[in-house]
């Protein structure tokens, strides 16, 4: 399997990309910061691929994707594990938060799915999109509306290209608690509000959007390699990868 995973820089993203190039696919790593990629592209195994991409610039993604579809002969397979998500009440959210967040979310899944089309559409193959728990199996958390509303926009979207390209697998991936040790340690609280995060924070306990457990990243990248390899033929429009609660899993 040929693969891309773009958000491979940090995070699940990053743990995703080693994961699949672990479980011997083969693997193009796209974000911003190269050097971080560099440095994943290694664990992910020899031949990996590290490829600058700003999901928010046309030419960007077209010209990222085309270098891993050389590289890689083909591709097979796409993640969009890309997403920011500021930390602020839809009352102060201005408009440069809101297409900062769009722009990455959203019009960025569907510029790199854009541009790998081609390719997947050739090789009957699949995509994956990670989505969140609060665009659709709990409210949406306080703090973090915009997010939440761009989440179930890409939920749609997903449904969107699923619709006009029944030749490709689309998948949504929906992401609830997820650890992935030290090197996948996700940056998507930096520069979080601390005051608003400890207003905030208790009511997500509260109202039990935190299960307090966490699904091993090994188990998500699992999940994730087995749709990829189903391809178009599967056509599984939506799976779940969450933790039992702690009550449950005893």
């Amino acid at each position: 399997m040929r693969a891309v995973v773009v958000g491979a820089s940090s995070g699940l993203g990053r743990c995703i990309a080693v994961g699949l190039g672990q479980r011997g696919a083969e693997v193009a790593l796209m974000a911003r910061r190269v050097d971080r990629l560099v440095d994943a592209a290694k664990d992910a195994g020899p031949g990996s691929l590290a490829i600058a991409c700003d999901v928010t610039d046309t030419a960007s993604c077209r010209s990222a994707i085309d270098e891993a579809a050389a590289g890689l002969g083909g591709i097979d397979a796409l993640v969009y594990a890309a997403g920011v998500g500021s930390l602020v009440r839809l009352v102060d959210t201005d408009a440069d938060t809101w297409r900062q967040t769009f722009d990455t979310n959203v019009m960025g899944a569907s510029l790199i799915t854009a541009a790998a089309l081609p390719h997947l559409a050739a090789s009957s193959g699949a995509a994956a999109y990670l989505s969140s728990v609060s665009a659709s199996m709990t409210p949406p958390w306080p703090g973090l509306g915009a997010y939440a509303v761009t989440k179930a926009a890409l939920d749609k979207l997903v449904e969107a290209w699923r619709n006009e390209h029944s030749g490709v697998g689309f998948t949504r991936v929906v992401v609830g608690d997820c650890g992935g040790g030290a090197a996948g340690v996700s940056e998507f609280n930096v520069g979080w509000d601390g005051e608003l995060a400890a207003e905030v924070v208790p009511t997500w306990i509260a109202r039990r959007y935190l299960s307090g457990s966490l699904v091993e990243v090994d188990e998500l990248v699992n999940v994730i390699d087995t749709v990829l390899r189903c391809g178009a033929s599967a056509s599984i429009p939506s799976v779940a990868v969450v933790p039992r609660p702690p009550e449950e899993a005893r």
